[in-house]
């Protein structure tokens, strides 16, 4: 025994690998379609339901600059992601889960599309968040 110590770096498993990069890909994808539902919004406020009676109506307009800035800081953090950095970890469960809240209060608008974002985003968050345990 030389006294010396180990210094033994644990490689993640595939599984993990795969997993961030799955998470990664949904929520840059996510990114894309909060984007393009903010340019829809922004462009032609009539292509969304008109709704009289919610809690939270705020204008169209003011929902798609919502919208479309979430889904361009989505992008950003699906590629930081890839690079397989931790801090791009926590950052992408806390936007997707912003990203959920945010469709969630646009269902009245366009519900078909706000639940199918949803789903994808508590997919994402169950993706990083079984990778990240994985590591």
């Amino acid at each position: 025994m030389t006294g010396t110590t180990s210094t033994e770096t644990r490689e993640p498993s595939a599984w993990a690998v795969g997993g961030t990069a799955l998470g990664a890909s949904l929520l840059i994808m996510v990114g894309l379609f909060q984007g393009f539902e903010g340019l829809a919004a922004i462009v032609n406020d009539d292509f969304f339901l008109r709704t009289e009676s919610y809690a939270f109506a705020l204008d169209l307009t003011t929902w798609g600059w919502i919208h479309l800035v979430l889904g361009v800081v989505l992008v950003l953090t699906g590629f930081f992601l890839l690079t397989g950095s931790p801090v791009a970890s926590g950052i992408a469960i806390g936007l997707a889960g912003l990203s959920a809240l945010s469709n969630f209060l646009f269902l009245p608008y366009y519900p078909v599309w706000a639940v199918l974002v949803i789903a994808l985003d508590v997919f994402v968050i169950w993706a990083i968040l079984r990778t990240t345990a994985d590591r």
